[in-house]
């Protein structure tokens, strides 16, 4: 299989060519698919972040102009439905279970977050919606706030005392307190993580119609079977009558994979009504009530021997979770964080504690590649102050402690298997691409203007998970074209570019005559959505599986079509041959003659593969950033990256998802930070007050692969959706921090605003004074 991939695989740049109906204004998205005539919902939200509801009277609204129907949490209940959303659990260190509160769907007694959905209104119009939504009689009392970082405070949940989540750890406490205590060396870091909103182009939303006693349920998410499932188990529908379908997503981020409490209720108004019902978010609404990422401070430790070598890693986290459990949030932030705990480096010994901790705000959830990036700053933010403090390069400190390629495959101190790896030759790469022998130059250059330049380092490693299954179902069409239905799910990848150009490799089908199907869970029967990104090597390996099936089943009818013995004929990537025949089909011209013969049967071949392990992508950032020390102003001035991403099916589309995940992590390390006010009001709830990067923030992203194939999929691939952002974080702090250490400054967070960069310049100057 790998030399079939090398010779049909040839990592060939190609436009996605699905953008020439995005950049046409022909997207489908979900406001473009709403069914005509559907009914508008409007959420009526919580408008305080704590309290006991006292009154809660819908009558008004439901007599309202153009109003059918408003739904409570104790109308779901009557009326039978399931009226709550999962939430995944994560068990203690002494092995007992995480705290398991209730999420309702809408809240009934309490409110614990501003923009908790406590009705939903289904009119005409939205504006009659929100009209009626006026009416609504709404009396509380309020409680205390809880909203810091640590365990204890207001009592959100009786059955979370303290309002501890969970107490999680991994590793060896034991031999790593010895290990610290015998070290020559010790060096510790506590790091900030601030929250940030996804944002995704396209707000969530969802539609629902009735259609001969089924439910076809349509939202914008990643991946359709999970919310089958859920849709089908709260509403009490048999699964057979539920039909989800997902149209083109504006972004997801690990933010639309789980359902949300809308949904359900959208769902249920819609079987109550036996009309289409349509909601879909504003902007400050997503703000409210999206899951949102981040949000953790974690005291870093690193412990050496005499030659700097590193014997143990030790780091106590405290994240935030909102106030309710996630539906998948915890086990991935936690689980992520312990494969990639130890990042690139040869560490024998590490503990890790993380406690979870519920506040009054909404979810913090997996996204951006959840529990990835925030591995990766904190040990990398680590490695940095252990070089400054040590006196040695920071290259140099990680180099002597790189795992070598002679010890893959590696076992992690966390129990993961790292199949290959070759650290050293990315970071020689990054060396020469980022022209680091110039630096000294560059900042000589600032230094004589009055500018503060700096250079920061990272070295990531991420592990790609998810369900390694995956399943391809190809279909030869009568107008001579071909379908691919794939389990997974874009939210603007390129997915449907590099699936119908790998099957195009694979076969010789010329890629205009492939079509792409997802997001139909009637028309795929199953399929593992798209989330840390899986998508391109679970999907490839299917497609592989399912063109071995198809050759094996054309081999025996074109074998005594053309009078060949089977063993004869082989299939060379684009055709059929066979010594002592001069026919050649291909595989379009094999099933046109299979369909004339009447073998309908070898028209539509579906297998399903599994990858025997997860591969690791990794790289190294180096970003350059100056500050004007009067204004506090700074900028991003150089970038560059080198990704050992495998095998690449398209470095095109490869290099603009490095660019994309970069964009987002300048964008949490110089802009983006969510703020709530002492009674849990969400300040940064519009643009106006919450930045996001724009054109003139970003630099120039300089990418290079230096590829290490993977053993783990036999295309050799890696993945790449999370990459970017996963490296962006700590390269740009660490070069906020080279900048200003010498000016006497030892701990910077992000966001690196103008504001914080100013009053940290000053309060140094003044303090020297």
């Amino acid at each position: 299989m790998n030399q079939r991939v090398e010779k049909f695989g040839k990592s060939q740049p190609m436009t996605r060519v699905e953008d020439q109906r995005f950049l046409t204004g022909q997207g489908r998205y979900i406001e473009d698919t709403m069914p005509t005539g559907a009914l508008r919902a409007y959420v009526f939200r919580s408008p305080v972040a704590h309290a006991e509801i006292t009154t809660l009277n819908v009558d008004d609204a439901r007599e309202a102009e153009g109003v059918h129907l408003v739904l409570t949490q104790q109308d779901l209940l009557d009326a039978g439905v399931e009226a709550r959303l999962d939430g995944a659990l994560v068990k203690n260190i002494d092995g007992s279970k995480g705290a398991a509160p209730e999420r309702p769907v809408m809240a009934l007694t309490r409110v614990r977050y501003v923009g908790e959905p406590v009705a939903v209104v289904i009119a005409e119009t939205l504006e009659q919606a929100r009209d009626a939504a006026e009416l609504i009689e709404f009396d509380y009392d309020d409680l205390d706030v809880k909203l810091d970082l640590t365990v204890g405070g207001p009592e959100i949940h009786v059955e979370a005392p303290d309002n501890r989540a969970f107490h999680w750890g991994l590793g060896d406490k034991a031999a790593t307190e010895a290990a610290f205590a015998a070290a020559a060396h010790t060096v510790s870091l506590q790091v900030a993580d601030n929250r940030i909103v996804v944002n995704a182009m396209e707000p969530r939303g969802c539609h629902a119609e009735w259609l001969d006693g089924r439910l076809k349920f349509t939202f914008g998410g990643q991946g359709v079977w999970g919310m089958k499932d859920q849709l089908s188990k709260k509403l009490g529908l048999d699964p057979e009558a539920v039909h989800v379908v997902t149209p083109d997503v504006g972004g997801g981020f690990g933010m639309k994979a789980g359902p949300y409490p809308e949904y359900f209720a959208v769902a249920h108004a819609c079987r109550t009504l036996g009309r289409s019902v349509t909601w879909v978010a504003d902007r400050t609404e997503s703000m409210l009530s999206d899951n949102g990422g981040r949000d953790l401070t974690s005291l870093a430790e690193l412990a050496f021997d005499a030659d700097l070598k590193i014997t143990a890693y030790r780091v106590h986290t405290q994240c935030n979770l909102g106030a309710y459990n996630s539906t998948f949030g915890q086990p991935i932030q936690t689980t992520l964080f312990s494969r990639v705990l130890a990042g690139v480096y040869d560490i024998n010994t590490a503990w890790i504690e993380v406690d979870g901790i519920y506040t009054n705000t909404t979810q913090v959830d997996a996204y951006r590649g959840a529990g990835r990036p925030e591995a990766i700053y904190v040990l990398e933010r680590v490695m940095d102050r252990a070089a400054r403090d040590l006196g040695i390069d920071p290259l140099e400190l990680r180099r002597r402690n790189f795992i070598k390629p002679a010890q893959f495959p590696y076992k992690t101190v966390s129990d993961e298997s790292y199949d290959v790896g070759d650290f050293n030759l990315v970071l020689d790469r990054l060396v020469k691409e980022a022209d680091l022998a110039g630096f000294a130059a560059r900042r000589a250059a600032d230094e004589a203007e009055g500018r503060y330049r700096g250079a920061g380092l990272c070295y990531y490693i991420e592990s790609i998970l998810g369900d390694p299954s995956e399943s391809a179902d190809v279909e030869f069409r009568e107008d001579g074209g071909v379908t691919i239905y794939v389990g997974t799910q874009s939210n603007g990848q390129g997915h449907e570019t590099v699936f119908a150009k790998f099957l195009a490799d694979q076969t010789g089908i010329p890629v205009t005559a492939i079509e792409v199907v997802q997001g139909d869970s009637d028309r795929i029967a199953k399929g593992g959505g798209t989330g840390g990104s899986r998508s391109v090597t679970t999907q490839a390996n299917a497609t592989l599986a399912t063109v071995d099936q198809m050759v094996a089943s054309f081999t025996p009818f074109l074998a005594e079509e053309m009078g060949v013995d089977e063993d004869a004929l082989a299939f060379d990537g684009e055709t059929f041959r066979a010594p002592g025949s001069n026919l050649t089909p291909t595989m379009l011209e094999a099933a046109d003659l299979a369909r004339a013969r009447g073998r309908l049967d070898l028209l539509r071949h579906k297998a399903e593969a599994k990858l025997p392990g997860r591969s690791f992508p990794n790289g190294a950032h180096l970003a350059e950033v100056v500050i004007d020390p009067e204004t506090g102003q700074s900028r991003v001035e150089r970038y560059t990256v080198v990704d050992d991403f495998g095998n690449l099916i398209n470095p095109m589309l490869a290099e603009g998802q490095v660019h994309g995940g970069v964009a987002q992590g300048l964008g949490q390390a110089m802009l983006e930070h969510v703020v709530y006010d002492a009674d849990g009001q969400l300040l940064t709830a519009t643009f106006m007050d919450y930045a996001m990067p724009r054109a003139e923030d970003m630099p120039w992203v300089a990418f290079t692969s230096e590829p290490v194939p993977s053993t783990q999929n036999p295309m050799g691939m890696k993945g790449c959706g999370e990459a970017g952002t996963v490296g962006a974080l700590a390269a740009v702090a660490n070069a906020m921090q080279d900048a200003l250490w010498d000016r006497g400054i030892r701990q910077v967070d992000m966001p690196f605003t103008p504001v914080k960069l100013w009053e940290l310049l000053r309060d140094v100057s003044q303090a020297a004074e």
